[in-house]
């Protein structure tokens, strides 16, 4: 059974726009799973079915079985945790303690426990020193991880993050990132993230849902999904850079690649591997 599924959603808003066209979609337990897709394309909507925000007018969401309708909403966000985009929908109190022990103070836990999560929380996205700073004086980047903290403390079973390195430069992108697989390694938390950073995918995600005009065009491993470039076009969306020069030298320079690497790694491995057999056969 896995760990969240969607059956058949569908969610029109009420100026007529389709953000969710028959959808379906399941996450494993300790998956990191993106979805892919570019702005406008129901991701978003996607996710805020998968905890409830949003009820979907068709299909049902379910949590180990369990559709989430069913249960109080309280004990949903214990379960499923939400970062959203824009910190501000997000942080309102006046320190970063305070903020992170929002969640935990709520479900009536004793003070004890309370402090002992929002200590463990802080460490975990690297804030543990910064408790009692207000949060109007912290960094864009610092806030988003805030926000993550706040979802840890109430020690959810899934993690949902909308867009979670938007805003960032390429360093904190890259920092977040290393945050959200750590966090999923270590802690084996299951994680479930919209993004349309193709560039990042490869690195850091073990499954992709392509989504356009608010339906799933296709899901698996990167490396099939991106297997197949125009889909990934049509879907307004591009092939990570390397990929992108990979594709370039097959059409345009008639250069034979067993596989498309993604990444720098994967591509620096294949062309060595290239240039080793045309010295061999020297």
């Amino acid at each position: 059974m896995s760990l969240i599924e969607a059956k058949n959603i569908s969610y029109t808003y009420p100026d007529g726009s389709k953000a969710l066209q028959d959808v379906s979609l399941k996450v494993e337990k300790g998956e990191f799973v993106g979805l892919l897709a570019s702005n406008g394309s129901g991701k978003t909507t996607l996710l805020r079915c998968l905890n409830a925000l949003i009820k979907p007018q068709a299909g049902e969401v379910a949590i180990d079985g369990e559709a989430i309708a069913s249960l109080p909403q309280k004990v949903l966000f214990q379960r499923i945790g939400m970062v959203f985009q824009n910190p501000n929908d997000q942080l309102f109190a006046s320190t970063v303690a305070e903020d992170v022990a929002f969640g935990p103070s709520n479900m009536g836990l004793p003070k004890d426990e309370v402090k002992a999560r929002v200590e463990d929380s802080l460490k975990a996205v690297g804030m543990d020193d910064l408790g009692k700073k207000s949060i109007h004086n912290l960094s864009f980047g610092q806030q988003k991880r805030v926000c993550i903290a706040g979802a840890l403390a109430m020690h959810p079973e899934v993690l949902l993050l909308d867009e979670p390195t938007a805003g960032l430069d390429p360093m904190g992108e890259h920092k977040i990132m290393e945050l959200l697989l750590k966090l999923n390694n270590e802690r084996g938390l299951t994680i479930v993230m919209a993004t349309h950073m193709v560039d990042m995918v490869p690195l850091f995600i073990n499954r992709i849902y392509i989504l356009s005009r608010g339906k799933v065009l296709r899901e698996g491993t990167p490396e099939k999904v991106f297997s197949d470039p125009e889909m990934i076009r049509d879907a307004k969306l591009r092939l990570p850079m390397i990929a992108e020069l990979i594709e370039l030298m097959k059409r345009e320079d008639g250069i034979h690649f067993d596989r498309t690497p993604l990444t720098i790694g994967e591509a620096r491995r294949e062309l060595v591997k290239m240039i080793t057999l045309r010295e061999l056969k020297r």
